[in-house]
């Protein structure tokens, strides 16, 4: 498989947090920030941007415990995420806004900090990723007693095995994921450890569970501040969808939260549409960042306020 757009590696000081950040193109060329998801690494972007037909410089980090970015010393919080973003937008662009993109858990992450910080963001496309499940506060003592008892023993991940192994789990996954990209992703996701094993590029303590319940109220309150126009972008096949265990009974209600917002949907495509779809996500990616008046976004008319 050629790769087409090589990349190149910086390491930074984030949030008092060591981090791996991966560059493709030009400096002098539109920023373009693109964030991974859970057990991804910023090597997950590599088919999209080979996909783009314009010119950019396109960053994306490896979020701490994931890739090459330093492990936590403990559990993994959500608000630390936030900071991580804030520092990483103050690094590459201290001045002005960012085009960012955001993929599962990158793109929950980045639509709370575009509510947050608003003027930080000019644009922002957000790839399967609408926020989780809203949660009910009786689950609370169950979430922190289980977190009590990962705390003792940590949770591990199972030996891998081959990397031929890892790619076609990989194509299990995602069937519309060709050998030779399976493969590359393999490598790309996993490294050896120092017993010799083949084992995945993250921290296992990110399968603990959170004990901090996720608030759908909140998000919405976050959702509503972004001023920015959105684009979300969802794969064609909703039975592979997070959103298929309660979220997509939601939308509507999260949908009325963004006052700019496009949607996109990509047929034959599952959750990781950047592997299975990339010259499609490409499209309409470049459609969206490039344009420049307000006047094509979907004005939600319950956002009028």
């Amino acid at each position: 498989m050629n790769i087409l757009h090589p990349s190149h590696s910086e390491t930074v000081l984030l949030n008092q947090h060591r981090y791996h950040l991966r560059h493709w193109g030009p400096d002098e060329a539109p920023l373009l920030v693109m964030l991974h998801g859970w057990m991804d690494s910023s090597s997950t972007f590599q088919f999209l941007v080979d996909a783009l037909a314009g010119h950019w410089h396109v960053v994306a980090p490896d979020w701490r415990g994931f890739g090459d970015s330093a492990w936590n010393a403990g559990s993994y919080y959500f608000p630390d995420y936030l900071a991580d973003l804030d520092a990483l937008l103050q690094h590459l662009s201290p001045t002005q806004p960012v085009r960012l993109l955001g993929h599962s858990m990158g793109a929950m992450i980045a639509g709370i900090y575009a509510g947050v910080r608003p003027e930080r963001i000019a644009r922002l496309t957000l790839v399967e990723g609408f926020g989780l499940n809203a949660t009910r506060p009786e689950e609370a003592p169950g979430r922190y007693a289980r977190w009590l008892r990962e705390r003792r023993e940590a949770p591990g991940f199972n030996t891998l095995g081959s990397l031929s192994a890892v790619a076609s789990k990989l194509q299990e996954r995602n069937p519309r994921l060709n050998a030779a990209a399976a493969y590359w992703l393999a490598e790309a996701l996993t490294r050896t450890d120092d017993a010799g094993q083949l084992v995945y590029r993250a921290d296992p303590r990110h399968k603990m569970v959170n004990p901090v319940l996720y608030r759908l109220e909140e998000a919405k309150s976050c959702w509503r501040r972004i001023k920015a126009p959105v684009q979300w972008v969802m794969g064609g096949d909703q039975w592979d969808h997070p959103m298929a265990k309660g979220v997509l009974d939601t939308l509507p209600e999260r949908r009325a939260c963004f006052a700019l917002l496009q949607e996109c949907m990509i047929e034959n495509a599952g959750h990781m549409v950047q592997w299975e779809q990339a010259t499609a996500l490409a499209q309409v990616l470049e459609a969206f960042m490039q344009a420049g008046a307000t006047s094509a976004m979907t004005v939600n008319a319950g956002e009028q306020r």
